[in-house]
């Protein structure tokens, strides 16, 4: 049974930075497209940042130039670096495939407030 388990959220001030993790355990990870989603309170969740197997990233304009998405094929985890973070990058973010393809994991909160 997949599981993919996000950690590393919390409240951070307006340009402050955060590193998301996640575990993935996904048996195919190292051949699999990942991807960080988020979901702001009262709306839809959104796609936030791809990565290929091969490390090709793609990012939403929202965020381009402030997040970074890496991963460890090693160790089945994927990272999102957020830095510059602004109040509208507040949001619970969540990991899944590229396109998303498993159930959903309880994701982490991320709070941008002075």
């Amino acid at each position: 049974q997949v599981q993919l388990v996000e950690s590393g959220g919390g409240l951070v001030q307006p340009g402050g930075s955060l590193r998301l993790s996640c575990a993935a355990s996904i048996t195919a990870f190292g051949i699999s497209d990942m991807g960080w989603y988020r979901q702001a309170p009262g709306k839809q969740r959104e796609w936030v940042a791809g990565i290929t197997m091969s490390g090709r990233t793609t990012y939403a304009g929202s965020v381009k130039g402030r997040f970074t998405i890496s991963r460890d094929n090693t160790n089945n985890t994927v990272y999102l670096q957020m830095d510059s973070l602004k109040p509208e990058d507040t949001a619970k973010y969540y990991c899944n495939t590229d396109p998303a393809g498993y159930r959903w994991g309880q994701g982490t909160l991320v709070t941008v407030s002075s």
